[in-house]
């Protein structure tokens, strides 16, 4: 009944996040723990070269979203969604949204996976001797100046998806600071893009003469807890089509994909970390200090509150392990076995802990996109043994569990090893994790760390931007993001925690030290097989 209630009287969040291959809606109450849930899924798709989503297909799956939370809430309580207390939305960061002054969009979304800005990203990492990955929106823009590109010219607006949704539902052209630091540089004390890198940018720009200047074209920054608008008539009207939501709803600032898991998982303040392990994989470690060198394999980008946050990102994690699931799935059913989904990932994931522990010489790549860190821009999924390696399923398992991780075992170790960052806890959520025990030691192993996982990771991002918008709607005068977290939501909360086994530990090293001698084969397979 005190549900009920919460939902019919507003005292509740809602947060949406457009993942790579799901958006999901969760409502949560007052204390944050969440009453109803609802998804759509969606896949990108390659065309003339490019990954997408079209903006029909981000509309279409956001209503279908929807449609189904105030289902399950109309089931489970007996009551319509009409009103909630506060509401934010986020994305897959980085990526390039670019609109001309009547809002339209000018090129197709250049999403996260696409690995066509090297030229661009490398120009602008020289010039603002900080990193700039091919991802960003700096760099799509830049590489799409270098091409020459017909629509620069006409540029108003360059977002996010997160911040593209919360345009359309609000009128406002913002973006939390997590999200804006995968678009440009972020400077730690104003909490703004960075002024310098800023002029820069306008120098190697100037001789083309674009009608913009680039403070103008990019959203308005704000941190956690600020006022981002809220719900327009016309919003509410094309996030429920049913026309009961009411408008006139509290929106936070949009989010991307990296600030929200750090949100889920209580790990927005420093010396803590987490990893969201799905179709990509990123680790966020929180820093206490900025880092000694540029590495092109390490993002700096923002907690949702401003903190400075070091960032290893892989295009490629889970996708190529799951198509091998299937293909098991499939011979199964040959057979005339049935067998649930999950039950088989947990077989196949479980039958991984009696492999050898360094896989017992075998050797894979999850390329099914190009890969930064390894200095890949296509891939070509892969799997490699000699006569000598011990091939059987519980080794094949393993290795595309630990090459799930390879690339992001490449980049920690920078973190770890060589600019001496401390960890003191890390958190793991995503699809990689779902099975217990399993994706956790995998992950110890990587990072030779304690790996813990809440309760509530499978509720995922969806769930941290709904806790940033109650966070916005609740917080006290003065209190910190990290402290709200800790005392509101994760008080009382329980998690499993994983330590590493010292054979799984030098295992992954022997693994590793494979994975990188061999890349010359994957080099070989992406020349080879075009």
């Amino acid at each position: 009944m005190n549900q009920k209630e919460a939902i019919m009287e507003g005292r509740t969040s809602l947060g949406i996040e457009f993942g790579s291959t799901r958006i999901k809606a969760v409502l949560t109450g007052e204390d944050s723990v969440p009453l109803a849930s609802g998804s759509h899924e969606w896949e990108n798709r390659y065309e003339n070269g490019i990954w997408t989503y079209s903006l029909e297909d981000v509309w279409q799956g956001l209503q279908d979203c929807y449609r189904n939370l105030a289902q399950e809430v109309r089931n489970t309580y007996g009551t319509e969604l009409a009103r909630t207390g506060a509401i934010g939305f986020s994305a897959m960061m980085h990526g390039y949204l670019a609109f001309d002054k009547n809002g339209e969009l000018l090129v197709p979304f250049r999403t996260w996976r696409n690995t066509s800005t090297e030229q661009a990203a490398a120009a602008l990492t020289e010039a603002f001797h900080y990193n700039i990955p091919q991802r960003w929106s700096i760099a799509h823009l830049y590489q799409a100046v270098l091409n020459q590109e017909e629509h620069v010219k006409d540029v108003a607006f360059l977002t996010t998806l997160a911040g593209y949704v919360h345009w359309k539902l609000t009128g406002q052209k913002v973006l939390g600071i997590g999200d804006a630091s995968g678009m440009f540089p972020i400077e730690g004390k104003t909490k703004d893009y960075d002024a310098a890198m800023m002029d820069i940018f306008g120098t190697l720009t100037e001789a083309y003469a674009y009608p913009w200047k680039l403070k103008d074209i990019l959203p308005k920054v704000l941190c956690a807890g600020e006022a981002a608008g809220t719900l327009t008539p016309e919003g509410a009207g094309l996030l429920d089509t049913s026309g009961r939501l009411e408008a006139g709803i509290p929106v936070c600032p949009p989010e991307g994909d990296a600030g929200t898991g750090m949100t889920a998982t209580g790990s927005v303040a420093a010396r803590t970390g987490n990893v969201s392990a799905g179709t990509s994989v990123f680790a966020m470690i929180v820093l206490e200090k900025e880092l000694e060198k540029v590495h092109p394999e390490i993002d700096m980008v923002m907690t949702p509150s401003g903190s400075p946050a070091a960032m290893v990102h892989c295009n490629n994690c889970t996708s190529d392990l799951n198509a091998w699931a299937g293909l098991f799935h499939e011979f199964a059913e040959s057979c005339g076995i049935s067998i649930d989904t999950n039950q088989l990932f947990s077989v196949l994931y479980q039958k991984a802990l009696e492999g050898d522990a360094d896989c017992g010489g075998l050797l894979a790549y999850n390329y099914l996109s190009g890969e930064s860190i390894t200095g890949f821009e296509e891939g070509r999924p892969l799997f490699v043994r000699s006569a000598e390696s011990r091939f059987t399923l519980a080794n094949f398992m393993r290795v595309h569990l630990f090459t799930a991780l390879g690339a992001l075992k490449n980049g920690l170790d920078i973190l770890i090893k060589e600019e001496k960052v401390q960890v003191d806890k890390i958190c793991g959520h995503g699809g990689l994790f779902k099975t217990p025990v399993v994706g956790q030691r995998m992950m110890a192993a990587a990072i030779n760390a304690p790996v813990s996982v809440m309760e509530t990771a499978g509720e995922g991002g969806a769930w941290g931007i709904a806790l940033l918008a109650s966070y916005m709607r609740q917080k006290e005068e003065g209190e910190r993001l990290s402290d709200y977290l800790d005392r509101r939501v994760f008080s009382g909360g329980t998690g499993v925690t994983q330590q590493p086994v010292p054979d799984d530990v030098a295992g992954f090293e022997a693994f590793l030290n494979r994975y990188n001698t061999g890349l010359a084969i994957e080099r070989a397979a992406v020349d080879a097989l075009r």
